[in-house]
């Protein structure tokens, strides 16, 4: 596909959709509607004190610009790099003084026209009923990319963790029964067993984030295509080159989070080592606390990076900076509907993966969950359920930011002039 970046720019008007005087296709403000001509008006007669009627010619038009009450163009607004088609997903310009990018005052009487809906989700600011619909609806708009490329992208690489995890198991058997002779000399417990599959699918986890982290990326641009009521191509989607922005931001988070886990790791080790008990302790529980505190703030901070990085077509470190600056106020909101997709994520794997230990652990006769047929019965569980998880929390984090940029700069106005900039090339 093309990213937002190779289109040829437009410069955005800002006009409110369907207002009067709002620029036309061609940036010449659209006259009103001609009405029925009303009856003549008999001329003034003589002696009356009527006005004599102007002389015949053309009517003199008025003066463009926006009626009161409306937005019109923003004078001397240059063309935004980085707009897809006549939708920019660009960062909004910023706008003149006195003049706002928010969403419109409600009229008298508080009511306002039905938002267009050309695809998955209204052109407005959703709700969370309208979210979770609309993760759903992204799904049925475009199964191909969505199910059919997840599908193939989590069951390669389930696959060859579970090929690693099996090499590593063995591998790695001799020297955990060394560590763990004493505690299981006779091997009634399964120690050995256990503890080795354990650190094999530890070893082996970095290849199924790495691959559910680029396939988040490429769905992302799938759902903001179908936000306009179109299908992106599966060969589109493949092409696009700014997922490694993506994967290269998430490897960044997740090494600068490990770097500090250790620190902490670290320090508590080293009172504990100098038999320093009440420092090891408070540095244990108040680290601890702060992890968890930071690790809550870095998620919601950061969520909207990998949408924008996908979809903005700028540099890597401006796009990172603005999706910072996007959670701005809306913390709690974007971390407390992450966190609820997450739990229903989790509900949903279990319930995929539960019945899998089960047949494993009885039929197979397999408690420990070690041998080879319990190795590909929990890996085909694990793949249908990664694929549903990471097509549900890859829609879900990219209808939040189109959200996010409706609330704050008006996206919905320049998506609704898009879809029916599209829709009259479709009809032409």
């Amino acid at each position: 596909m093309t990213s937002p970046h190779d289109d040829v720019p437009r410069p955005p008007t800002w006009a409110a959709p369907g207002s009067t005087g709002a620029p036309g296709p061609s940036g010449a403000p659209v006259p009103p509607p001609a009405g029925p001509p009303g009856p003549p008006v008999p001329p003034p007669s003589p002696g009356t004190g009527g006005v004599p009627a102007p002389p015949a010619g053309p009517p003199v038009p008025p003066p463009p610009g926006p009626p009161p009450g409306q937005w019109g163009p923003a004078p001397g607004q240059p063309a935004q790099p980085g707009q897809w088609g006549p939708a920019g997903w660009g960062p909004a310009p910023t706008p003149p003084p006195g003049v706002g990018w928010g969403q419109p005052s409600l009229p008298p009487g508080g009511w306002r026209p039905p938002a267009l809906q050309p695809g998955i989700i209204p052109l407005r600011p959703l709700g969370l009923g309208e979210l979770l619909d609309g993760a759903f609806r992204a799904v049925r708009a475009n199964p191909r990319v969505m199910f059919g490329l997840s599908a193939i992208v989590v069951t390669i690489a389930v696959l060859i963790q579970a090929v690693l995890q099996w090499y590593l198991q063995g591998l790695i058997a001799p020297q955990v029964a060394d560590a763990l002779g004493d505690l299981d000399p006779a091997g009634s417990l399964g120690l050995v067993d256990s503890v080795g599959a354990s650190l094999g699918q530890l070893l082996t986890a970095p290849v199924v984030s790495i691959a559910t982290t680029i396939l988040s990326g490429l769905l992302i641009v799938s759902v903001s295509r179908s936000v306009l009521g179109e299908k992106v191509a599966l060969g589109e989607v493949l092409r696009s080159r700014r997922v490694w922005m993506v994967l290269g931001f998430t490897l960044l988070l997740t090494v600068a989070e490990l770097l500090v886990v250790a620190a902490w790791a670290a320090l508590v080790v080293l009172f504990a080592t100098q038999s320093w008990v009440a420092p090891a302790v408070l540095v244990g529980l108040l680290g601890g606390v702060l992890l968890v505190v930071g690790a809550v703030w870095i998620t919601g901070r950061t969520l909207l990076v990998s949408p924008a990085l996908m979809l903005e077509g700028k540099a890597f470190r401006p796009t990172v900076a603005r999706a910072w600056r996007l959670t701005r106020g809306s913390f709690w909101r974007l971390f407390g509907i992450y966190l609820l997709v997450n739990v229903i994520v989790l509900v949903i794997t279990e319930i995929i993966t539960f019945p899998a230990g089960i047949v494993a652990a009885f039929v197979l006769q397999d408690p420990l969950l070690t041998s080879f047929g319990s190795l590909v019965l929990l890996s085909v569980a694990q793949v249908i359920a990664l694929t549903l998880s990471t097509v549900f929390i890859s829609s879900v984090v990219a209808l939040l930011y189109i959200d996010v940029r409706m609330r704050r700069e008006g996206l919905d106005i320049e998506l609704a002039r898009a879809a029916e900039s599209r829709a009259a090339e479709a009809r032409a």
